[in-house]
């Protein structure tokens, strides 16, 4: 699938969604399976072992969330069915909040929208049949569009499983989603919630990368020993274990939090990304020192893995905004008064 342009077959796609991925965040009355975030986490951590190629993140997740959080019964329909596939448009640029780099505009027709900008890096945009874009409105808000088959161009990317696409939206007709006026604060909620999922698909990858040292460093012998009995070795495969539990304790608590709605929710989403991002990008590089020579070629996956959490990294909102948002979060927030 690296080599295939559009990055998954047919054959795959029915697949998934005859066992009901594609409508896992969707409730049963829609078609569904009516199941929740935490829930979610299973299937992502799954994919992130792999890593999966697809426009699963993609479409039943990213698109979902986005048609789940702005009240689109028919699009939520289409999503679980898998009768189309979709993608959310939102990033401009890697860095800041995502949001406040959002430059493309959306003008009001008489029969609709019409858009104006660009959106460089779209997951799938080039085989998705429907474009969930951001964009200003006349009053400087934010709102969301279905764009229909939007038609991207493919660019490359640093993870090669993954297809991502530039979209030009200069002149798109559009239609407008979810309820009037601003919305800037659904939208955030929006990109919280994929940005838990993409954690959990992180963690994934970042527990096969230390499946993949351990098992590796018990069968390369070394000086007429096995590279596991090193100290070195040792430390470096318990620091990976370290890291990769927390980040998997911190995206289950931001996973939770954003079902049951808890006040830390938004607390939570950024502390995830901000730690989970660091930690799996420390435990997949240290999988390629642990494989030595070998790591470095395409003999073996863990460069794959690298690839995969590191551009995780920098979608849906870099480790380092995270840090800053987290910090803005517990710094604003009221304050009990003292006892």
């Amino acid at each position: 699938m690296i080599d295939d342009p559009r990055g998954f077959s047919d054959e795959w796609w029915s697949e998934i969604t005859a066992m009901g991925w594609t409508g896992a965040l969707v409730p049963e009355e829609l078609g569904g399976a009516g199941l929740g975030l935490v829930d979610l986490l299973v299937l992502q951590e799954e994919m992130g072992r792999l890593p999966l190629p697809g426009p699963f993140l993609s479409s039943a997740v990213a698109a979902t969330l986005a048609a789940v959080h702005l009240g689109d019964f028919e699009l939520q329909k289409a999503l679980a069915a898998g009768a189309i596939r979709g993608t959310l448009a939102i990033e401009e640029a890697q860095s800041g909040n995502p949001l406040d780099s959002i430059r493309a505009t959306a003008t009001a027709t008489r029969d609709g929208w019409d858009l104006n900008g660009a959106k460089p890096v779209v997951l799938d945009g080039h085989t998705a049949d429907i474009a969930i874009v951001a964009a200003r409105d006349p009053d400087g808000g934010l709102a969301a569009f279905a764009l229909e088959h939007p038609g991207g161009e493919p660019v490359p990317a640093l993870d090669v499983t993954r297809k991502v696409a530039h979209l030009s939206l200069d002149g798109r007709r559009a239609r407008r989603l979810g309820p009037e006026g601003d919305q800037t604060r659904i939208l955030q909620r929006i990109g919280d919630d994929i940005a838990v999922a993409v954690c959990a698909e992180t963690v994934g990858a970042g527990e096969r990368a230390l499946q993949m040292a351990i098992e590796y460093s018990k069968q390369r012998v070394q000086f007429d020993r096995p590279i596991a009995t090193f100290q070195a070795i040792k430390h470096k495969i318990v620091d990976m274990l370290h890291q990769l539990e927390l980040a998997r304790v911190g995206t289950h608590w931001a996973a939770w939090a954003s079902q049951v709605d808890d006040p830390v929710r938004a607390e939570a989403a950024a502390a995830c990304k901000s730690f989970a991002s660091e930690a799996a990008v420390m435990v997949t590089a240290e999988n390629i020192q642990v494989h030595g020579g070998v790591g470095f070629t395409w003999d073996v996956d863990a460069h794959l893995l690298f690839r995969r959490v590191k551009q995780n990294d920098v979608l849906f909102g870099s480790q380092a905004w995270n840090r800053q948002r987290l910090a803005s979060l517990i710094l604003d927030s009221p304050q009990p008064a003292p006892a």
